[in-house]
């Protein structure tokens, strides 16, 4: 399977996504903002980072790049596109994701080890996981805040898009304590945390196991190489 990953100018987890990718088995490609081409990939990731250095409001400036009207075309076809903070910025400007993402409410950059909840399993990039499943990944956002209209958390909650919800603290006053949402079709996945940093012993979070040997993060791009499996 070939997954494309996007560099912005800007991006600093590109890398970390093509790795993450290549461990789950699947083909990295890397690609340009500035392209119109997605060179035939079967899936996308919009990765972390700080692009055009978060000008504007972050994702905004980004959200406008050549490359953002294949993405939307190619989401809206129904190709499994993953939103990693700075990406899931980018989905919500590009109003394939609802909601926005604001300053962090206690006005500070945060860096941690994250525990979420799974609260969707059937989306295209968490099939790998159970739902009500809690996994560790790494957080690291300024701008991280997930807001919305009543009614649209409310939809996004009646319709089983909330896929991630923040455990034991809300590290950025997230509404609802929504750490990632999807699209109504399931292809489109965004949250702030960081699965590629969390996808190879001896560099993730530390378990009750071993230092830094916390590997949830590789569910995300196993999933969507499986899918892409068993759908051939």
């Amino acid at each position: 399977m070939r997954i494309g990953v996007i560099t912005f100018p800007g991006s600093l987890d590109d890398r970390d996504a093509q790795r993450a990718v290549r461990l789950a088995g699947g083909e990295p490609v890397a690609l340009w903002h500035g392209s119109h081409d997605l060179e035939g990939v079967d899936a996308l990731i919009l990765p972390g980072g700080f692009s055009y250095g978060d000008y504007l409001r972050a994702g905004a400036i980004a959200s406008l790049s050549p490359i953002m009207s294949e993405v939307v075309d190619a989401a809206n076809s129904g190709m499994p596109v993953l939103g990693i903070c700075n990406g899931f910025q980018m989905l919500a400007e590009a109003h394939l994701l609802e909601g926005g993402l604001i300053r962090n409410d206690h006005g500070s950059f945060i860096c941690r080890d994250q525990a979420l909840s799974v609260e969707n399993a059937d989306t295209a990039w968490t099939s790998d996981f159970e739902a009500g499943q809690q996994i560790t990944i790494p957080l690291k956002n300024g701008e991280g805040g997930f807001i919305a209209s009543d009614d649209t958390l409310d939809r996004l909650e009646g319709e089983g898009r909330v896929v991630f919800r923040y455990v034991d603290v809300n590290p950025n006053g997230s509404l609802r304590d929504i750490a990632g949402i999807s699209n109504e079709r399931g292809n489109v996945v965004g949250l702030m945390p960081h699965p590629e940093h969390a996808v190879e012993p001896g560099f993730g979070p530390d378990t009750s196991l071993a230092m830094r040997s916390g590997v949830d993060g590789l569910g995300f791009f196993t999933s969507v190489v499986r899918k892409a499996l068993v759908e051939a």
